[in-house]
């Protein structure tokens, strides 16, 4: 059985955004069907990556598209100029 989630979207802020090549929001499909969203963001000084700020982590939702659409409510800097998910993994 699968345990790890997949990415079906990771959206990076804007340019234009304070810091917004440093912040993205991914939505992600579970292995119960489940999809959930995370904001990440990095500091260019450290190479260990991306790290989870918002802690949306835990929210369950029953569509990639739901998720995206609480996201956009959560997360400043998405709004809805973010692409949709593909609707496929709907």
């Amino acid at each position: 059985m699968e345990h790890k989630n997949k990415v079906v979207a990771s959206i990076n802020a804007p340019s234009s955004y304070a810091g917004g090549e440093s912040r993205c929001v991914d939505v992600f499909r579970r292995p119960d069907g489940t999809f959930g969203f995370e904001e990440y963001r990095r500091d260019v000084e450290d190479a260990r990556g991306w790290f989870p700020v918002g802690f949306f982590g835990e929210r369950v939702f029953g569509s990639a598209e739901a998720a995206l659409d609480e996201a956009r409510q959560k997360v400043s800097w998405l709004g809805a100029a973010a692409q949709r998910p593909d609707a496929s993994e709907s």
